[in-house]
């Protein structure tokens, strides 16, 4: 995949080529103060140490409404899961681990992810495995995207998912944020599921968890914004395989020249994917998981009025070059008083998004 898609329930950005590259976001953004580029797409991994995957396209499409498949892209081949890593059970006692240093104090919160390595008997098209999410997932925003930009070990790799979960709008001077924190499995059964959502909003711990969040949300938007509206309480929302606790956050830019990119950079990563205090937990996953790639990342785009969206790269697979490889990823929150069972029953109904797109 040679470009840039993001299907929106009310637009979508495709782009096609690649006229310049970034290594980092600050000569992205002077680009298109600049006028030197039109628009700029791609994605933030999830370790800002990291290099960045942002491109200046050849040619840019947008049209309103959700992407429209060309008719014409091959089925999604047999796909089967070759391993878990970790396995399961020291998923589990990661969790336990990290619930005892979170009683020393070393952090307030931190995510703890794990991934599933999938094989396919074909190459997986990955404009094919969007359509099929944009299919089942008609809410979520369905991104894909070649992540070549990234450097050598990125080459012909691509990201493809559809998050629930807005990191930032920018139109004009007002600022759009929409942070997810707090998460319950779905139920086939409606008067259970109902019941799990319920509980969900009534979760000291998921509420304790959300505000940590939206609190840092607020610190990082302060001196960018005026008139930050953030509510008290979250609100339900949900996905066909999970509820989420959100909070719809607006503000209005103190500085209007101020583009999505920059905005999106400043508030990436958020505790909902990494933590907080935000170095001490990032030091523990690089320690524990390695590097999250873009897992946890930002995918998005910002033309040259400042405008953009920027999602929270989850609910995703990272594909080979081939196509015949596939990594996906899912965390959760821990704090103080996270089960760890449950942490893992968590990850596994955040993974159905991808795995259940490709019949697993």
């Amino acid at each position: 995949m040679d470009g840039f898609l993001l299907s929106r329930a009310d637009r979508t950005v495709q782009t096609t080529g690649t006229r310049r590259l970034y290594s980092d976001v600050t000569s992205a953004s002077r680009a298109l103060r600049r006028n030197e580029a039109e628009l700029i797409a791609g994605a933030l991994p999830f370790d800002p140490e990291r290099p960045v995957a942002l491109a200046q396209p050849e040619e840019i499409v947008v049209t309103d409404g959700p992407w429209k498949p060309p008719e014409d892209l091959p089925d999604l081949p047999p796909v089967r899961v070759a391993a878990q890593i970790p396995l399961p059970r020291v998923h589990v006692a990661r969790v336990r681990s990290l619930v005892e240093r979170l009683e020393l104090d070393e952090f307030d919160k931190v995510v703890a992810a794990r991934r599933v390595a999938l094989e396919a008997d074909d190459p997986i098209d990955p404009l094919a495995l969007a359509a099929r999410m944009i299919d089942r997932h008609p809410d979520a925003a369905t991104y894909a995207l070649d992540l070549s930009a990234a450097g050598e070990r990125f080459w012909g790799h691509t990201l493809v998912g559809a998050s629930p979960e807005l990191l930032v709008s920018v139109r004009g001077d007002t600022v759009t944020c929409r942070p997810l924190a707090g998460t319950a499995a779905r139920d086939d059964d409606p008067v259970a599921d109902e019941w799990a959502g319920e509980q969900l909003l009534a979760s000291a711990k998921n509420l304790a968890e959300h505000a940590f969040v939206t609190s840092w949300i607020r610190a990082r938007l302060a001196p960018l914004c005026s008139d930050l509206d953030i509510p008290a309480t979250p609100e339900l929302t949900s996905t066909p395989d999970v509820w989420h606790l959100a909070t719809p956050i607006t503000g209005t830019l103190r500085d209007p020249h101020t583009d999505a990119l920059t905005v999106a950079a400043a508030l990436h990563p958020t505790p909902a994917v990494a933590g907080t205090p935000t170095e001490a937990a990032l030091a523990t996953i690089r320690a524990v998981e390695g590097d999250r790639r873009f897992y946890g990342g930002a995918v998005g785009w910002c033309d040259a009025g400042g405008d953009g969206d920027w999602l929270v790269a989850i609910r995703c697979a990272e594909l080979s070059s081939d196509g015949l490889r596939a990594v996906a990823w899912a965390g959760g929150g821990i704090v103080a008083g996270s089960d760890p069972h449950a942490e893992l029953d968590e990850t596994t109904a955040k993974l159905r998004t991808l795995l259940g797109t490709l019949g697993l």
